[in-house]
C-alpha cells in the first residue's frame, strides 16, 4: 500500500487558473470530511475561468437543499495534483473560498489529522 499524505483541518492550496493570462491562486482551504463533493466560492470560479459546468449537483445541508453547478478543477495539495468536481457555492461569508470534501481526498490518497492546522 502506497503511504498516505496525512493533512490538517485546513490546508495551503494550489487552484489552477484557466482562464488566459489569469495566474494560479494559492489560498487556505477547509478539508472537510463530510462533505461528498468539494465547493468552490463562486467569485473565485468566475475569476480563474473554471467551467464548463459538467453537470449540477443537489446539495443537503443544515439550511435545506440546493441545486449547484458542478465543473473541473486541478489543485495542487501538498505536491499532489487533482483534478476533480467540485460544486460552485456562494461562500463570501465563509472564512475559507475552497472546500476539500470526500472526492478529492480519495483521488488523492490523504489521510486527515484533526489534531494538525
Amino acid at each position: 500500500m502506497a503511504k498516505r499524505v496525512v493533512l490538517g483541518l485546513t490546508e495551503e492550496l494550489t487552484v489552477i487558473s484557466q482562464a488566459d493570462g489569469v495566474e494560479n491562486v494559492s489560498l487556505r482551504g477547509r478539508i472537510d470530511t463530510g462533505a461528498t463533493l468539494s465547493s468552490i466560492d463562486i467569485e473565485l470560479a468566475h475569476e480563474l475561468g473554471l467551467g464548463p459546468v459538467v453537470r449540477d449537483k443537489i446539495v443537503k445541508q443544515a439550511a435545506g437543499k440546493s441545486r449547484r453547478h458542478v465543473v473541473m478543477v486541478t489543485l495542487i495539495i501538498k505536491g499532489k495534483k487533482i483534478t476533480e468536481e467540485v460544486s460552485i457555492a456562494d461562500r463570501k461569508r465563509m472564512k475559507y473560498p475552497l472546500l476539500v470534501g470526500q472526492n478529492m481526498l480519495k483521488k488523492g490518497n490523504f489521510m486527515v489529522d484533526p489534531l494538525i492546522d
